[in-house]
């Protein structure tokens, strides 16, 4: 049982991976469902989430640059407003019900599918 957890949590690695690298961020979106479904505890799951995703958008970000996709001094403008939005974000993620976090979380879902299905 325990070899088959750690099968599904690797294939579930590439899936997320894959949808980080075509997506940029994407694969948080399916991160934290896929995590919860392997039995990861809701805050535990959006906080591995975060550092998954972390790992896979620093390499992305060189795969990007070494393609010559885009310039860094492009991302200056939303590193300030991301960053100080990171650190609430990771501030409130303990002190939110779970309730809330879940409302939250399956808000953005809703929203951004929605604003993809109508572009």
């Amino acid at each position: 049982m325990k070899k088959m957890k750690k099968t599904l949590a690797a294939a579930a690695g590439v899936f997320v991976g894959f949808l980080n690298g075509l997506f940029g961020s994407g694969g948080g979106m399916v991160a934290v469902p896929v995590l919860k479904a392997l039995g990861v505890e809701d805050r535990k799951s959006h906080a591995t989430s975060i550092l998954v995703i972390s790992v896979l958008s620093l390499f992305t970000i060189g795969m990007y640059l070494g393609n010559d996709s885009f310039h860094l001094t492009d991302a200056l403008y939303y590193l300030p407003g991301g960053l100080a939005g990171a650190v609430v974000g990771a501030l409130l993620l303990n002190k939110l019900p779970l309730r809330w976090l879940r409302l939250l979380f399956g808000g953005v879902v809703l929203y951004s599918a929605i604003r993809l299905f109508f572009r």
